[in-house]
């Protein structure tokens, strides 16, 4: 069974910006950073709720839209001093085309 879904090229995704995918986990926020990494989260902040999709990319971080926090895109954990984790999903890069597992 193939639990990748392909989402786009890394193209669809602009640098230190996202793009939301709608799934049957929910949605994801599929991040790129400057380097051309890319990561996805669950488009929730663990604060409030807030969009993640929508805040601000730097470095391999995203700042929440609504009140600022911090989250590792790595990790999908928050920055001290704030706590909490947004879930993290597999991604991986073939030939330009970008592909998230929500099974793990």
């Amino acid at each position: 069974m193939n639990d990748w879904i392909t989402i786009g090229t890394l193209e669809d995704i602009p640098r230190q910006g996202a793009r939301v995918v709608q799934t049957a986990a929910g949605e994801v926020a599929v991040f790129r950073a400057q380097s051309d990494a890319v990561f996805a989260l669950a488009n929730r902040c663990p604060h409030k709720g807030g969009p993640l999709a929508e805040g601000i990319v730097f470095d391999h971080h995203v700042a929440c839209p609504l009140h600022n926090w911090k989250i590792s895109l790595e990790s999908g954990e928050a920055v001290a001093p704030d706590r909490g984790c947004a879930r993290r999903y597999a991604v991986r890069l073939a030939d330009g085309i970008v592909q998230i597992n929500i099974t793990t």
